[in-house]
């Protein structure tokens, strides 16, 4: 057994634990590189890996469900009435100073052939802004226009941490108060081979790969994050995903719903535009709870199955737009109830003594929206694609860059036909600034649209 003067106790939990391939090449590290090995070692809680790999042996039975209920959008006069009292309630819930955003940007953006966090990504179809400076922008008109601080908390992973900080730095914060603007990591979690073994990435650190979506519940509080929210009041977040320019982050009407229906979990749906697309879905399973099936486990059947108006029956799509109530994201961080992990077979890079190589492993993450089931009480409110969905995943094609702009600009249009501002056949786009206008109603009657090409309003 190897030794290192205070680690005996790691080095001896990983010889119990059959894991002393990961000292293969001990005699050839530096002094600081066995350091950096053992002390990524102390992290590891073993109990936690036997379990995970034990999930990989485990078959589990998916539950009946059908087809969840959602608050679909208003038609009736009624229902026009309820959404109004739902935003004079959301709006006293801001106001109060109870409400901070929370993005979830750990992803790179290789995928759209871009060298750096998915958030430095320019997506402005005129200004070219990057997607955090349209959501720091966005935050900042709603913090005008109630008149209050809304905290924004970000959480990021160990490839683009740093990035993302000095981005922030290098632009003041984008004038937001920088103390209430919370940058942390997501936690990692050790990937296993086949035999339920650590995986070494370097001779001196382990495969680890981020915990998922879902694990940013445990992140904002293991970042000490959460507990600076609880003790300044924050009793809604507002969480949404870095690529989607369209998001309302700040929604009085879903929050007054949520805060309404004493909702632990809300969530937004919208009506899928075909039967295959890559989005999950809201159901009700077998046992009452509410959750979401992903596309690629919602059988073919259902996944076709149309309801007697001929829409899809299982058609509210999951967009990753959620309100979460503070403290209940404490008690799954604190261990009272907790999301599930699920199993991912993939190819893995390990470094061997014949250098990197390919293996077959186990990732682990979790899912956000595994939350739902957890909740006693939660909501699910209709929104429209057009008007809040435009993700920005790969560089041409399907939920591209093209079509995150073309949706953004043809919003815009819309907010200036509302208000029966005519916009000149000349104009090929148009972008608005967050700081501009947030909504319609933002916009003011006298303005007229310029005669050109590009039209950008800020």
């Amino acid at each position: 057994m190897i030794s290192f003067e205070g680690y005996d106790t790691v080095i001896k939990k990983v010889y119990q634990s059959g894991n002393e391939h990961v000292f293969t090449f001990w005699d050839d590290l530096t002094i600081d590189e066995k350091k950096h090995l053992l002390q990524e070692l102390s992290l590891i809680n073993f109990d936690e890996i036997n379990e995970l790999y034990a999930l990989t042996k485990k078959h589990i039975i998916p539950m009946n469900f059908e087809p969840a209920p959602f608050t679909r959008l208003p038609q009736t006069p009624e229902e026009h009435k309820a959404f109004e009292y739902a935003k004079q309630v959301g709006i006293d819930t801001i106001k109060k100073g109870k409400v901070a955003s929370f993005v979830v940007a750990g992803g790179q953006g290789s995928r759209l052939g871009f060298d750096g966090p998915k958030g430095i990504f320019p997506i402005g179809p005129v200004s070219n802004k990057t997607l955090f400076q349209i959501h720091a922008e966005k935050i900042k008109a709603y913090e005008k226009k109630f008149g209050i601080d809304i905290p924004w908390c970000i959480m990021t992973s160990e490839s683009n941490h740093q990035a993302t900080v000095d981005y922030f730095e290098k632009h003041n914060f984008f004038t937001l108060n920088k103390d209430k603007v919370f940058i942390f990591k997501q936690n990692m979690i050790p990937s296993l081979d086949e035999q339920g073994k650590l995986i070494l990435e370097t001779p001196y650190s382990i495969f680890r790969n981020p915990d998922g979506h879902g694990g940013s519940l445990t992140a904002l509080y293991t970042s000490g994050t959460l507990n600076k929210l609880l003790t300044m009041g924050i009793e809604v977040l507002s969480y949404f995903q870095v690529d989607n320019p369209l998001v309302r982050i700040i929604d009085p009407v879903f929050i007054g719903f949520h805060v309404k229906h004493n909702a632990e979990v809300s969530s937004k749906a919208l009506q899928k535009a075909y039967p295959e697309e890559k989005i999950g879905v809201f159901v009700k399973f077998s046992n009452g709870r509410i959750g979401v099936v992903e596309y690629s486990d919602l059988p073919q059947e259902k996944q076709y199955e149309k309801d007697e108006q001929g829409n899809l029956r299982y058609g509210a799509g999951s967009i990753a737009i959620h309100l979460f109530n503070t403290h209940f994201i404490e008690k799954i961080a604190q261990g009272n109830i907790s999301l599930p992990f699920h199993v991912a077979k993939k190819s893995i890079p390990q470094y061997s003594n014949n250098g990197k190589v390919t293996i077959t492993g186990y990732k682990f993450e979790k899912f956000v929206f595994d939350a739902l089931p957890l909740t006693e009480h939660n909501f699910i409110l209709e929104t429209k694609r057009e008007e809040e969905f435009a993700p920005v995943k790969n560089k041409s094609g399907v939920d591209s860059v093209d079509t995150a702009q073309e949706l953004m600009i043809n919003l815009y249009k819309k907010w200036l036909l509302q208000k029966n501002i005519p916009v000149p056949k000349v104009v090929e786009k148009i972008e608005i600034s967050p700081l501009y206008a947030v909504e319609p109603d933002d916009l003011p009657d006298s303005i007229a649209i310029a005669q050109q090409k590009e039209v950008y309003l800020a």
